[in-house]
């Protein structure tokens, strides 16, 4: 066995109904200003409503910041760190998808008094120093694990990220409610299910940290989401199925947390920097054709994980067979759930292909852990696959 070392969030509340306690559990964590961090989606649904007269019952102070856009720019986040700092806050709560998260993390880190680094000093690997406030993590879609995992996410440029890794950024509570994702339409249900799926088996396949804890979690994350995807976006009311999906997302984000994502991610994020596809999409659209590279390096694994998605329905035989199945399989959800397949149904121009694949040469942090290489031409050929 590999040394290997896995850091996750203190603690994990599965729950239907546990948001109603939220005012509670910040008032345990000796906290009487709180800053809730979300996106003008979670307000106009009225999502917070039932949440926030708890806090005045027990004599707290709250505030919602809820301007957090998809793809969070820097702007954004210092909004958001003015009025933390400016409420005084002694807990930060992130209360929505991933971005809302992810700008909760960072808001924890760059709001606290004793903080003196800037927003472009902790970008990259391990650059976040000190303390931050105490942060509870409360996702409303089942997809992005940012509940339990130490990076955040910034848009920096027109069409460029970068992200902040530190394990300062892993909350102290996630807590998973499936009430809160009731009623997300069956395009957002189906994205975010998928992104989970791809976190998982991208763990599974992680060429440098994939450990036996990040091999556990991603297995069970993918038999969990593979059962359960279809019946949530058929039937969004089925709270056990929602409830199942958020802890499926939330053991995949454990899993990729130690045992870091690689080229779908890679090739996903150049399309959500261009054309503002959503992260969940933007992967399901290029995850067959990455299978599919990485197949000749990682069919054996790949095999293995086969039978938590097809189950009775895998059929006998070689591990590139039975890889051949699961990518069919998995490209399966897609359509199944009215998703965009291909690149030029999304509204990617083929002119841009070329473009992207430069891009995506840009993700070494992530590139650096697929089970295959890949190189910029190989990029541009799985683009094309895919347009």
């Amino acid at each position: 066995m590999h040394p290997f070392s896995f850091a996750t969030t203190a603690q994990i509340l599965c729950e239907s109904g546990a948001s109603l306690r939220l005012a509670e559990l910040c008032r345990e964590r000796g906290a009487q200003r709180v800053l809730i961090v979300t996106d003008p989606g979670i307000t106009r649904l009225g999502l917070l409503e039932p949440l926030l007269p708890g806090f005045a019952r027990a004599g707290m102070g709250v505030q919602v910041f809820d301007q957090v856009l998809a793809d969070p720019p820097e702007a954004v986040v210092l909004a958001a760190v003015a009025q933390a700092r400016e409420l005084q806050a002694e807990l930060v709560v992130g209360f929505g998808g991933g971005s809302s998260m992810d700008v909760a993390k960072l808001v924890a880190l760059l709001a606290h008094p004793d903080c003196g680094q800037a927003l472009s000093e902790i970008y990259g690997v391990g650059n976040a120093r000190g303390r931050r406030l105490p942060l509870i993590q409360v996702p409303t879609t089942a997809g992005t694990g940012s509940e339990v995992t130490p990076i955040a996410i910034v848009t920096t440029g027109e069409t460029t990220k970068m992200g902040v890794v530190s394990p300062l950024l892993l909350p102290d509570l996630a807590l998973l409610d499936a009430d809160l994702t009731l009623g997300l339409p069956p395009a957002v249900t189906a994205a975010t299910g998928i992104d989970a799926m791809v976190h998982a088996i991208e763990a599974y396949t992680s060429a440098l940290k994939k450990n036996p804890l990040s091999d556990l979690l991603a297995r069970e994350a993918l038999r969990l989401l593979a059962a359960n995807l279809d019946e949530v976006v058929r039937n969004g009311s089925n709270r056990e199925a929602r409830q199942a999906m958020l802890l499926g997302a939330c053991l995949a984000g454990q899993a990729f947390a130690n045992a870091p994502v690689a080229a779908v991610h890679a090739l996903a994020y150049p399309l959500g920097g261009h054309f503002h596809i959503p992260h969940g999409l933007s992967n399901a659209l290029v995850l067959p054709q990455v299978l599919a590279f990485n197949a000749p390096a990682a069919a054996p694994l790949y095999a293995e994980l086969a039978p938590l998605v097809l189950g009775e329905q895998l059929r006998a035989g070689s591990a590139a067979a039975q890889t051949e199945q699961l990518i069919e399989a998995l490209a399966g959800f897609s359509q199944r759930s009215g998703l965009p397949t291909r690149l030029r149904d999304a509204g990617v121009s083929e002119v841009m292909l070329p473009t992207l694949a430069a891009d995506a040469m840009l993700q070494q942090r992530l590139l650096v852990n697929n089970p295959r290489e890949m190189n910029e031409q190989q990029a541009l050929a799985i683009y094309q696959a895919a347009y």
